[in-house]
C-alpha cells in the first residue's frame, strides 16, 4: 500500500469515526500495545528459547566443520614448509605438491559445503521462526477482538503501530481505555514460571504482517 493510500485509509477511518460519533454519540474507544503483548506473552518467550536452542545447535555443527577445515589448513602449512626445503629432491617434491593440491581441494570443498549448510539451515530456521511468531501474533489479535466485542468497543487502536516514517499512527486519543494490562494478564494466566520473560533477555521481534493490497 502506497503512502498516499495509507493517508486515504487513515482519513477514511477518521471520517467514519466522526460520522458514527455524530449519529450515535460518544464512541467507546480502547487502545492496546501489541508490541508489549507480543514481547511479554509467555508463548513468545518459549518460542524464542526453542529457536535459540536450534540456533546454538546449528552453530555447534558449523564449529565442528570449521575445526576440520582448520586441521586441513595446518596440514597445508606443514606441506608448504616441506616444499620450501631446498634439499628436497624432485621426486619427493612432486609427491608433496600433489598431496598439497589434494588437501587444498578438499579444504575448498569442505568450506563451500559448510557455507551452504549454514545458509540452508539458517534460512529454514528463520522461516520457521517467522511462521511461529505470526501464529502467536494472530492468537493475540483474536484475543483483542474478543475483548473488543465483550466490552462493546467501537474501535481498538494499536498504540505501538508506526508509520513508514517511524511516526506513531496514534498520536492522541481522548478518554480511551488502555486494555493492554488486562489482556496480558489473560494471556499469561496459565504460564509456567520458567516460561515468563525475564528482564534483560533478548526481546523477540514482532513479525511484520503485510496488509492486503487495496482494491483498484
Amino acid at each position: 500500500m502506497s503512502f498516499f493510500r495509507r493517508l486515504l485509509s487513515i482519513g477514511l477511518a477518521a471520517s467514519l469515526a466522526s460520522m458514527a460519533y455524530a449519529q450515535e454519540g460518544k464512541l467507546n474507544i480502547a487502545t492496546v500495545d501489541m508490541q508489549e503483548l507480543f514481547k511479554q506473552y509467555y508463548r513468545t518467550n518459549e518460542a524464542q528459547k526453542q529457536i535459540n536452542v536450534e540456533r546454538a545447535r546449528i552453530q555447534k555443527d558449523n564449529n565442528e566443520r570449521l575445526g576440520r577445515i582448520r586441521e586441513l589448513e595446518n596440514t597445508l602449512g606443514n606441506l608448504r614448509k616441506q616444499l620450501e626445503d631446498p634439499a628436497l629432491n624432485d621426486s619427493k617434491k612432486q609427491a608433496l605438491f600433489k598431496d598439497w593440491q589434494m588437501q587444498q581441494q578438499e579444504g575448498i570443498a569442505l568450506d563451500r559445503e559448510r557455507r551452504e549448510f549454514l545458509q540452508r539451515r539458517n534460512q529454514a530456521l528463520n522461516e520457521k521462526m517467522l511462521q511461529r511468531m505470526k501464529g502467536i501474533l494472530e492468537e493475540i489479535r483474536k484475543l483483542v477482538e474478543e475483548k473488543a466485542k465483550a466490552e462493546n468497543f467501537d474501535y481498538v487502536f494499536d498504540k505501538s503501530g508506526m508509520s513508514t516514517s517511524q511516526v506513531p499512527f496514534l498520536l492522541y486519543t481522548k478518554d480511551a481505555t488502555d486494555v493492554t494490562a488486562v489482556l496480558l494478564k489473560d494471556l499469561n494466566k496459565d504460564a509456567p514460571a520458567e516460561s515468563l520473560p525475564v528482564e534483560g533477555e533478548t526481546e523477540p521481534e514482532m513479525p511484520k504482517v503485510e496488509a492486503p493490497p487495496a482494491s483498484e
